[in-house]
């Protein structure tokens, strides 16, 4: 059995196969200064269609500390960083995107943190260089709409960027759902939760990851992960629009008694217009929690893995790896590659 490391760093990949090499390189740099030889990089093929795997295969063997995840079709940014911290082992765990828009240098400022007590040690974005107004504009509406309806307090501008102890992971992996938000899962957890500002910086190489439709869908899920606003609105909504109808009639009611007729096949188009679609959007809301539901009653597995691979070695993983407990997990993993050797010195390994 390996090593137990001291560090994790999980990072989701789907195609960077132009980026995925220095990011290796700098984030094995930035372990090994905080945790020498003691640390595994975990890198999770998310269905890419790219060279992303022939990447990561290749320094699986030539660095000890690299483990490949892949899983067996593209499950989405959340979920395939869930599969990588399902199968990190450290005691603390950085979460990061492999597109060095952060810096994984910051691991040095963020480790000091939490050896003086903080449970996670989040990034928070002061700056965020290449991107276009659209998206700056758009990211700083839906986190400050989120911090307002939201159950609970989710630090704005922050990612999914940060550093978490063993006992914070293992209480987000056993959270069970399936339409996954994980900033704010983990700041659910509570504990000590620290920032650390910085600027986010462009993209090394490629392209985003999260088209408009992307976005939107992430925000959805974000706003009924944390929030039932949006269903209290709606009953809002049918509430203002039983008292403007019971309105309507009563008005109608003295303008017949008064011997007047009300005319205007205009007016009543309108008036019939807007409460209809008052009444489609309290559907689509209740829509969208009920659809989520429906998901998460099926109980199909979180995630699939294809293989996963350290060194030269590939190992297969059980369907039900996603829905195991954190403690299983690790012996799943630790049986998977039992027969290896034990991991060689970094200074023997190759990056680049």
């Amino acid at each position: 059995m390996a090593q137990v490391p001291f560090l994790s760093i999980v990072a989701p990949c789907h195609n960077e196969e132009e980026g995925l090499r220095e990011f290796c390189r700098r984030a094995a740099a930035a372990a090994q200064s905080v945790a020498g030889d003691a640390f595994e990089l975990i890198l999770v093929d998310d269905g890419s269609s790219d060279r992303t795997w022939e990447i990561i295969s290749d320094l699986a063997a030539d660095v000890p500390q690299v483990l490949g995840v892949r899983l067996l079709r593209n499950h989405g940014h959340q979920l395939a960083s869930t599969a990588g911290l399902s199968a990190s082992r450290g005691e603390r765990v950085l979460l990061i995107d492999a597109d060095l828009q952060d810096p994984p240098e910051l691991l040095l400022m963020m480790m000091p943190i939490m050896e003086r007590g903080a449970d996670v040690v989040y990034g928070q974005r002061t700056r965020r260089q290449g991107e276009s107004w659209f998206k700056l504009a758009s990211a700083s509406l839906f986190y400050r709409a989120l911090s307002k309806l939201a159950s609970v307090t989710i630090p704005r501008d922050t990612g999914d960027f940060r550093l978490m102890r063993r006992r914070v992971v293992d209480i987000l992996l056993a959270m069970p759902e399936r339409d996954r938000f994980i900033r704010g899962m983990v700041s659910w957890i509570g504990g000590r939760q620290v920032a650390l500002p910085y600027e986010r910086d462009a993209r090394f190489a490629g392209t985003t990851k999260y088209p408009l439709r992307k976005m939107i869908n992430f925000a959805l899920d974000a706003i009924t992960s944390f929030s039932t606003t949006p269903l209290r609105i709606s009953t809002w909504l049918g509430m203002m629009s039983a008292g403007v109808a019971i309105a309507l009639l009563v008005y109608t009611f003295i303008r017949w008694l008064q011997g007047e007729t009300v005319t205007g096949w205009s007016s009543i188009m309108a008036a019939v217009s807007v409460f209809s679609a008052i009444q489609l959007i309290c559907i689509g809301i209740i829509g969208e929690y009920l659809g989520r539901l429906v998901l998460e009653s099926k109980k199909r597995p979180m995630f699939m893995v294809e293989t996963i691979v350290r060194g030269s070695e590939h190992a297969e993983l059980s369907i039900a790896f996603s829905e195991m407990s954190a403690s299983d997990k690790r012996a799943a993993l630790d049986a998977a590659f039992a027969s290896e050797e034990p991991p060689r010195s970094q200074n023997n390994s190759r990056i680049g």
